[in-house]
């Protein structure tokens, strides 16, 4: 019956078709072969016996201080990633911007190619909650600005903001092109946990000086920033 009807062969040609290409899309964001990814089982495994760990523990900020941080801040990169989606945290995110810009903070966004479940998944959840399109910047025009950021907000994303993909050759991620927001004055980071990303590997961010984890659901925790701010 299917391959008798040209309707269904049509149909699923356009649908394999577009999945191909959405697939061949997230490779050139992660800067792997298509080939690679489907066998390779990416984020499975990695030699990085020869490069030394990042070393330390994860500090831990309380909202008060994290909302302390943001409002006395020049400038705010927000990184939102699927635990944003997962939280539904974008409409506070939304309102967080608009309170900040409101107290001369420059807040913008910066969105990595690969962030949440498909290329543009984060810019629709954004333009869904009425963030200004102007503020939503890619990761190619926002990393030249993150040396000059006093603060970024990374809102559940963890491989995409990962210092392993440039810093550890023998990463599974080496080589992917990253948001570097390591390189800001300070990094505030929402996660529920420690807990791995997709890749499946530690984020040696979480350990940095100038990184502090505030941790908990991404909706409640933007929540809480707001009656602070």
């Amino acid at each position: 019956f299917m391959l008798s009807n040209d309707l269904l062969i049509v149909t699923g040609a356009l649908v394999g078709s577009s999945g191909a290409i959405l697939s061949y899309i997230m490779c050139r964001a992660m800067n792997r072969r298509f080939v690679s990814v489907i066998l390779g089982g990416f984020g499975s495994s990695g030699n990085n016996n020869n490069v030394a760990l990042e070393s330390g523990e994860a500090i831990a900020i309380d909202h008060a201080e994290a909302a302390q941080l943001l409002a006395t801040a020049e400038s705010v990169v927000v990184v939102p990633g699927y635990g944003m989606a997962v939280a539904h945290a974008q409409h506070p995110v939304s309102e967080m911007t608009r309170i900040l810009r409101a107290q001369g903070v420059d807040v913008r966004f910066a969105i990595h190619p690969v962030a949440g479940r498909m290329p543009g998944h984060m810019n629709v959840l954004l333009a869904e909650a009425r963030v200004p399109y102007d503020l939503v910047l890619e990761m190619d025009e926002i990393n030249p600005d993150l040396p000059k950021t006093t603060a970024v907000l990374v809102i559940g994303a963890n491989d995409i903001v990962n210092p392993a993909a440039q810093e550890d050759p023998g990463s599974p991620i080496a080589g992917m092109p990253v948001l570097e927001v390591w390189k800001a004055d300070h990094v505030i980071i929402l996660k529920r946990s420690m807990a791995v990303g997709y890749a499946g590997i530690d984020n040696p961010l979480f350990y940095r000086d100038n990184s502090r984890m505030l941790f908990g659901d991404a909706k409640d925790s933007v929540d809480q920033l707001l009656q602070q701010l």
